[in-house]
């Protein structure tokens, strides 16, 4: 019997996630919570958290500029909370909000921080965010993101714009 040309089942932790990733990106704002609640209670919580992860990420990328995030941030917190990969990640959705936004935020969290969300500040507008994990990001990546961030943006020298002027 030749296995190779037979149909593969999908396993069903890939269909239920398939249909998890379906329902919350339709999910009304109402029902969010209960819906992030329902996931997580999946037998197979590696599946339910990379879910409701990939919501979270998905929603804080929406609307972390705008004033529905710290009402959202919050109830997530608290459907979150015996989950402490998902609680970080929205602590840290917050503090990325707070760079972005020019809002306090303490260099110590910043250099406390995971990968994801130093990585994700090197490549941010707050020059100073940057200028911080250029010198201190935690992986070469991080610090050589920043670094090129910073030349990208710094404006240009007095000599090079009296050349663009001639």
């Amino acid at each position: 019997m030749n296995h190779h040309n037979a149909p593969q089942e999908e396993p069903a932790e890939h269909l239920r996630f398939a249909a998890y990733l379906s329902e919350l990106e339709q999910v009304s704002d109402a029902d969010e919570a209960d819906l992030v609640s329902e996931v997580l209670t999946d037998p197979d919580q590696t599946m339910a958290r990379s879910a409701v992860l990939w919501h979270l990420d998905r929603r804080a990328t929406d609307i972390h500029p705008g004033p529905a995030y710290e009402p959202w941030a919050e109830w997530m917190t608290h459907v979150t909370v015996r989950h402490p990969f998902l609680a970080r990640r929205l602590q840290e959705w917050s503090l990325f909000r707070a760079i972005t936004l020019g809002q306090p935020w303490s260099r110590d969290a910043l250099l406390e921080s995971s990968d994801w969300l130093q990585l994700k500040t090197a490549a941010g507008p707050n020059t100073e965010a940057v200028e911080v994990l250029a010198e201190h990001g935690r992986t070469k990546r991080i610090r050589n993101t920043a670094r090129i961030n910073l030349k990208q943006s710094s404006p240009p020298s007095a000599a090079s714009q009296h050349i663009h002027k001639s």
